[in-house]
């Protein structure tokens, strides 16, 4: 919905400098900065997962993550009024700390663009992930999944867990954004969903 750096860099500097207070010398200078690249496209366990976190730079960085919110508007991709063209329900699914989430969506005005919000926060217990709500999606709704498309850019979060339930995935190729190996289609607009959803 937004490029993950439009919040401004600031507001992530104090997880960078916990995490590089409790390094103690784990990771090399590279694989930091290899870190906090991942950590604006990535959810704060997964980079930690990849990246060899110890324990004690994950629970640093956490303890920032929980209290971080965004505070002024923001203005998300270009494209993003072509949402309220297209002819079908719309759901948000997002993954991270639900403060910092729930605040980008107000940020960003989209409450009224969707029929329903669905957040993966990491941050709770009883985590479903983004295949457990699919799922729900499918099951609430009464939906199968020839009826959907799931729309993003993470290879290895939103478009994985939409294969595995056989749903139809389209990646965009935001700026940045390496081209997935296992999404059905590719589009560098979501305008260009309006062609998707004719066929």
């Amino acid at each position: 919905m937004a490029a993950a750096n439009e919040v401004g860099e600031e507001l992530y500097e104090p997880v960078f400098d916990a995490i590089l207070k409790a390094n103690r010398g784990r990771l090399s200078q590279q694989s930091l900065q290899q870190a906090f690249e991942d950590m604006w496209r990535h959810p704060l366990d997964w980079v930690a997962q990849h990246r060899g976190f110890s324990e004690e730079m994950l629970a640093a960085a956490w303890s920032v993550y929980v209290t971080l919110e965004v505070n002024q508007p923001m203005h998300g991709y270009e494209d993003l009024e072509v949402l309220r063209e297209l002819p079908v329900e719309r759901f948000l699914v997002t993954s991270g700390f639900r403060r910092l989430q729930e605040s980008k969506i107000r940020a960003l005005g989209l409450q009224q663009q969707f029929a329903a919000i669905f957040i993966d926060a990491i941050d709770e217990q009883g985590r479903i992930g983004k295949l457990g709500i699919f799922q729900q999606i499918l099951e609430q709704y009464h939906l199968t999944s020839p009826e959907i498309l799931v729309v993003g850019d993470n290879a290895s979060s939103e478009i994985e867990a939409a294969n595995g339930l056989g749903i139809t995935t389209v990646q965009t190729l935001r700026p940045g954004v390496p081209r997935a190996p296992n999404a059905s289609f590719y589009i560098q607009s979501l305008a260009e969903l309006k062609v998707l959803l004719s066929v």
